[in-house]
């Protein structure tokens, strides 16, 4: 019986095979598809195929937090019980959802003095969160204790980088996660941006490539530069909101490019695909410098 229970929101993204093959339970994040609720992170309502189709006739889709009451019904489940727990929660930067989970752990705390619940801000989004939760597994199979665990992620989840680029920034502006200005300028004729999660955990609209394969290439290449080139990289996350085709192609350069063990393909699930779009492509991974070290290197050219 492993020692405390990791917990990641639906946002995560992460395949239904890892989530068995690691033991990590999942918090669903709602969404609703033109005024109809959904609560499950995994297409049991709605297939992929459906929602994004339904994305690109005009559908509007919109996201909520996980309010507090849902966290304090989760956190009073093992306070009671007596079991440890680690929850790792979407971006402060591009959510509310920790703040209600941070409102709801005090409280749980005052109702259960002594209780081994710990929250970690995930600073990212999508398979990037999901990426701390693989490597909470890996910590916790290492016999690591929740506590133990929450601090190491605490030192090094800003080592876990993310990468994307869309192919309509207009999502992300009627999401609130980008301005009109940016999405405009970004979603000039033939230009195809790049994005990355930022240090603080907002959206940042970062470079710009002249096409689809030019925008690929850059991906590869920005991972490239934040890793030493003696790094072999345990996984790399290729993430993709109905674009399998393209994802699969940049699945190939990374591992052409690279020294990396595994890359995995996964689909964004419906709320990051809600503020993406369909077309949207993202990577993740544990680089060997911090977001903080990345964009000076990167972005200021030093």
């Amino acid at each position: 019986m492993h020692s405390f229970t990791i917990v990641v929101d639906s946002s995560c993204d992460l395949p239904q095979e890892f989530i068995q093959e690691h033991d990590i339970e999942i918090l669903p994040m709602p969404f609703e598809l033109d005024g109809q609720p959904h609560h499950q992170g995994y297409w049991q309502e709605i297939s992929e195929k459906e929602f994004y189709d339904a994305l690109r006739s005009g559908s509007v889709s919109k996201t909520s937090t996980i309010n507090q009451e849902t966290f304090l019904r989760a956190f009073a489940s093992f306070a009671e019980q007596g079991k440890d727990a680690l929850f790792i929660i979407l971006s402060s930067g591009l959510s509310a959802t920790f703040q209600h989970a941070e409102i709801a752990l005090e409280k749980t705390r005052e109702a259960y003095p002594g209780c081994n619940l710990y929250l970690i801000d995930g600073i990212n989004a999508t398979s990037g969160h999901g990426l701390l939760a693989l490597l909470a597994a890996k910590k916790r199979a290492e016999g690591l204790s929740a506590g133990e665990t929450a601090s190491w992620l605490e030192a090094n989840k800003h080592y876990c980088l993310s990468l994307f680029t869309v192919d309509d920034l207009m999502y992300l502006h009627r999401g609130g996660r980008l301005s009109k200005l940016s999405a405009i300028a970004g979603s000039a004729i033939g230009i195809k941006p790049i994005l990355n999660v930022a240090p603080d955990g907002t959206l940042k609209l970062k470079d710009k490539a002249r096409s689809r394969k030019a925008a690929m290439k850059l991906l590869v290449s920005q991972v490239k530069q934040s890793i030493d080139p003696d790094t072999t990289l345990d996984l790399i996350l290729v993430s993709h909101s109905d674009c399998l085709d393209d994802a699969k192609t940049l699945a190939e350069m990374f591992k052409n490019a690279l020294s990396v063990t595994d890359v995995a393909i996964v689909m964004m699930g419906p709320v990051i695909g809600t503020h993406v779009g369909p077309g949207a492509l993202a990577v993740f991974f544990a680089a060997d410098m911090t977001r903080n070290e990345y964009e000076k290197k990167y972005y200021s050219g030093t």
